[in-house]
């Protein structure tokens, strides 16, 4: 996956928790990329946990999902919600990614 290429030609959605940038693949499935950087939290237990989240988050919305590269970036803000929280802003994002 080339993340330069998506983040600078993607479509990007945005809340206090994810940027989303999403780029079409040839590949005939979605793929995924995931970034939580340190300045999100300090402890690799919480930068781990969100990342679990979102690879399950987007496990269960995968199948709707158009072929995609998509590069899941986590704002700081993420590492203090509860995970129903980032679950929703999660969801959110998927359902912007559907076709209209």
């Amino acid at each position: 996956m080339e993340y330069r290429r998506i983040l600078r030609s993607g479509r990007r959605h945005s809340d206090p928790l994810f940027t989303v940038y999403a780029a079409a693949n040839t590949l005939g499935h979605p793929r995924l990329g995931i970034t939580v950087a340190r300045k999100v939290s300090t402890k690799s237990v919480v930068r781990n946990l969100i990342k679990r989240q979102i690879r399950e988050s987007f496990r269960q919305r995968r199948g709707p999902i158009p072929d995609l590269d998509i590069v899941v970036v986590a704002r700081p803000a993420a590492a203090a919600e509860p995970r129903d929280a980032l679950r929703a802003s999660l969801k959110r994002h998927w359902e912007q990614m559907l076709p209209s």
